[in-house]
């Protein structure tokens, strides 16, 4: 899992038929400083989170697929929570 913040929507005309009535989500994976950065990438919502939202992402297909309850289920990210908060405590 990890955490991200939801940047953009995807708007389909026509999608795979477990991607009904889910709506698809453009992600940034937020890293520590000094960790190897990410690009954005797709996942399906879970949750209602909207843009601007930081959120937990099961990016684990199998994971994926047991929250859907779909053992056949064509996903591989899945928002599954909202994140009030973050604290981060320094080591030093």
């Amino acid at each position: 899992m990890i955490l991200g913040k939801v940047t953009g929507t995807i708007v389909t005309t026509i999608s795979h038929a477990d991607f009904k009535n889910r709506r698809l989500l453009v992600v940034q994976p937020l890293m520590l400083p000094g960790e190897k950065i990410e690009g954005d990438f797709v996942a399906l919502d879970n949750t209602q989170a909207g843009v601007g939202d930081t959120v937990l992402v099961n990016r684990e297909g199998n994971g994926a697929r047991q929250v859907m309850d779909n053992p056949q289920g064509c996903v591989i990210s899945l928002i599954v929570g909202i994140v009030d908060s973050v604290y981060i405590e320094s080591l030093d």
